[in-house]
């Protein structure tokens, strides 16, 4: 499952495609650059030569800064520009392809000014070319770090606007409704596996060429040709949910070319989790917070009216569920849509209050809310080709990044056992990645994450109870990367920490990105403020 920003966004969930949405986290693979023996010794010598190589290049080159197009929907004085990099590492001289990246200036004076502040959501699949927005919007979270850093985003290989990669038809990726992802029989199980192998020859069929090289530490070294394109001698990286094992790939490759890091909401970066059992460990964070959701709809059943106690909510989803498996809501949303849909709040508190009112209204009778909030929109073609690209590099990031179990058997074992105790994710999460298991392109030995020369102090920051990327990856994070720092959000669980309203965490992120000071222990901080319904 993907993980994303701290913002409610839906892609369809692979290949037998129950529609869920995206926190994911996705994959790396394989070879350093500065630091050779950090990767698998499949090469990586040749690799980080190529990347010395493109960086060398690109800080010749810089970017050409324009007005952004307008069909990009970034308004001045937002700029947009092209970074020109290698396809494959190993061939620096081979193939190019271009990445977008966006840029804000600093709102500061000039003596303020500490550089650029590069940005990634997540994924793998998400677009970084929001991030100047939180200028321009005013967000007052982010307004100090503004005042010294240019904001810039980009969009990671791939993805939207640099070099696209497609699997499927999005119009055909969309449609509903789609099998329930709970199967029923072994017949349903086949079915779900047809799907899946069929995805995968869908991603060599459209985007062979670029599958081999969709790995986590070549978007790592794309990162460093940005960095040099932008004439930074060291790179500040802000990294939520798969951005940070980007971040974590990266300082491994890259030790020497970190200034600042702070990485939100942490994907464990244990060879051992990446990505097959990373994606086990979601489904039972998921069940966890989607049962504190549950206890906070009952808590305010005065305004939802669908129980007092977490197991009349349940009741009510279960039944829901149900009546959308006989007869599809709509004619349109069945239990994969239902999750896709309902999974935004197990996510994100941010969604808590919204989900529960369309399910509130459901159950009081007004079925079209609950239509109009989970279908998919057939007319919004531009964005269910954004779904479908954000589920294809999702899924290509993974499957490359690591070598997956491509027994049928062990998938069925393990996905069985766990779906008892855990039913809310487990086999949708199950079926979006299984065509990594009959995967068409070459497979790399995951990063050995850890600290090397010149690595400075990293701040991490993590919830206790996120679904995501479960509090364990931060743990392991913090030990391999020495000198880090870690706050922890108490009894909390929304993905993505840093830009939520935390009067305990925001000045710690603002005093690290200003001053490069992390506090002398670890931190626990309580939680930010519970949503309202």
């Amino acid at each position: 499952m993907r993980g994303s920003r701290p913002k409610k966004r839906v892609a369809a969930l692979g290949s037998a495609g129950a529609l869920v949405t995206a926190t994911l986290i996705a994959g790396a693979v394989a070879a350093p650059t500065a630091n050779a023996s950090a990767g698998s010794g499949y090469g990586q010598d040749r690799e980080a030569r190529g990347a010395a190589i493109a960086a060398a290049r690109a800080a010749k080159a810089g970017i050409d800064w324009q007005d952004c197009p307008a069909d990009w929907n970034l308004a001045k004085p937002i700029q947009c520009g092209y970074v020109t990099v290698p396809l494959d590492y190993a061939k620096p001289y081979g193939k190019q392809i271009k990445l977008a990246v966006d840029r804000i200036g600093n709102t500061g004076t000039k003596a303020e000014r500490q550089g650029a502040l590069l940005y990634n959501p997540g994924g793998p699949g998400g677009s970084g070319l929001r991030f100047p927005t939180r200028v321009t919007s005013k967000n007052a979270v982010w307004a100090n770090a503004a005042k010294a850093y240019d904001f810039v985003g980009f969009d990671p290989r791939g993805v939207g606007k640099s070099a696209p990669i497609s699997c499927v038809d999005p119009q055909e990726f969309v449609k509903a409704p789609k099998a329930d992802p709970v199967p029923d029989s072994e017949a349903d199980k086949l079915a779900q596996r047809k799907l899946a192998r069929e995805y995968a020859e869908g991603c060599q069929e459209r985007s062979g060429a670029m599958l081999p090289h969709m790995t986590t530490p070549n978007t790592a070294r794309d990162l460093d040709v940005i960095r040099a394109a932008l004439g930074e001698k060291k790179l500040n990286f802000l990294g939520v949910s798969y951005g940070t094992y980007l971040g974590a790939v990266y300082g491994t490759l890259f030790p020497g070319h970190v200034r600042r890091m702070v990485v939100d909401s942490v994907v464990n970066p244990s060879r051992d989790k990446i990505w097959y059992q990373a994606n086990l460990d979601q489904d039972v964070a998921f069940e966890g917070r989607w049962k504190d959701w549950q206890d906070w709809v009952a808590k305010n059943d005065a305004t939802y009216h669908l129980g007092t106690t977490r197991a009349a909510v349940q009741a009510k989803w279960l039944e829901l569920r149900a009546t959308a498996k006989k007869n599809p809501i709509g004619g349109v949303v069945g239990p994969a849509e239902l999750i896709s849909f309902f999974q935004s709040a197990p996510y994100y508190d941010s969604a808590w209050a919204s989900t529960a009112s369309v399910f509130s209204k459901y159950v009081a009778g007004d079925t079209q809310a609950l239509v109009d909030a989970a279908a998919p929109d057939l007319s919004d073609t531009a964005g269910n080709a954004s779904s479908e690209n954000g589920n294809a590099v999702y899924t290509a990031v993974e499957c490359a990044d690591a070598k997956w179990p491509t027994s049928w058997r062990k998938w069925d074992r393990d996905n069985t056992r766990l779906h008892q105790d855990h039913p809310f994710m487990t086999w949708a999460n199950a079926w979006m990645n299984l065509p990594c298991a009959t995967w068409p392109a070459k497979q790399q030995t995951p990063v050995n994450v850890k600290t090397g020369k010149g690595l400075p102090g990293v701040l991490i920051v993590q919830s206790e109870r996120d679904a995501a990327t479960p509090y364990e990856g931060a743990v392991e994070l913090h030990k391999r990367f020495k000198g880090s720092r870690l706050i922890t959000e108490k009894d909390a669980g929304s993905h993505g920490v840093t830009s939520l309203v935390n009067p305990c965490i925001n000045p710690r992120v603002d005093s690290y990105l200003l001053t490069g000071k992390l506090d002398g222990a670890d931190v626990t901080c309580a939680p930010h403020a519970t949503p309202k319904p």
